[in-house]
């Protein structure tokens, strides 16, 4: 399997292989998305999640259905898929960990989590383990700030890392052991996470809690205080005070 992964040492892998998993079933559910839209181009954000639940990455295959089914050429489909970062044109491991590094994670100890995972994985950014287990990349945000440093694997929380618990993480990850997001589901592979993010659900949205202590203590607190947010009217009437 490593050879069909890109790692450290690796050279980029071929952009087509020529063995695609599209299918029949595949293009009707592509067709499908598109016709949830008023406009069916507006359906190529979750077909090519869906590309990658199918295939691994974006292919160029992938790339001609989308373009095919929504009558768009290849080189808009391309443009899409590549200003993008969370579509990927090299295969993705089962579990895709990302760590963030935007200031307040780096602060907490993002960087030195992201050092850490690269040392044991012996990976770098956006890269793959031999096994084809882990790619690991480093996120600028995850929206989490309340539980710095964050990680994420496939897309669901793990708050309050540390270099211990994250290397933890990842083994467990490795050797098959289930893992349970802290404010999602368990953790399934990064091709079924891909097909949620497409527009099929698993069943598991509601699976874990997904607000934390942290993130709710605003919402606490003005409940304790009898808080209120100001209404439109009394925000004009400042103004004009002003």
């Amino acid at each position: 399997m490593a050879e069909n992964h890109a790692t450290a040492t690796d050279v980029p892998v071929p952009y087509s292989t020529g063995d695609s998993k599209i299918t029949d079933t595949t293009i009707a559910e592509m067709r499908e998305l598109a016709a949830r839209y008023p406009v069916g181009r507006s359906a190529l954000l979750p077909m090519l999640h869906l590309v990658q639940s199918v295939e691994g990455r974006v292919t160029p295959e992938g790339i001609e259905a989308c373009a095919e089914i929504l009558g768009l050429t290849g080189a808009e489909v391309s443009a899409v898929a590549t200003f993008y970062t969370m579509y990927k044109r090299r295969p993705v491991g089962d579990y895709h960990v990302g760590v963030c590094t935007n200031t307040l994670c780096a602060v907490m100890g993002g960087d030195v989590i992201f050092d850490r995972l690269k040392q044991h994985l012996d990976v770098g950014n956006d890269e793959t383990t031999e096994d084809g287990k882990i790619t690991l990349e480093h996120l600028e945000c995850n929206a989490a700030c309340d539980y710095a440093p964050v990680m994420m694997v496939n897309w669901e929380f793990f708050d309050d890392m540390t270099p211990e618990s994250a290397t933890q993480l990842v083994d467990d990850l490795r050797d098959g052991n289930e893992v349970k997001s802290p404010r999602g589901a368990t953790i399934c592979t990064w091709k079924e996470a891909e097909r949620v993010l497409a527009g099929f659900p698993d069943g598991r949205a509601d699976e874990g809690p997904t607000g934390g202590k942290a993130t709710l203590a605003g919402l606490r607190l003005a409940r304790e205080r009898n808080w209120t947010a100001p209404g439109a009217t009394q925000g004009a009437d400042t103004q004009k005070e002003d």
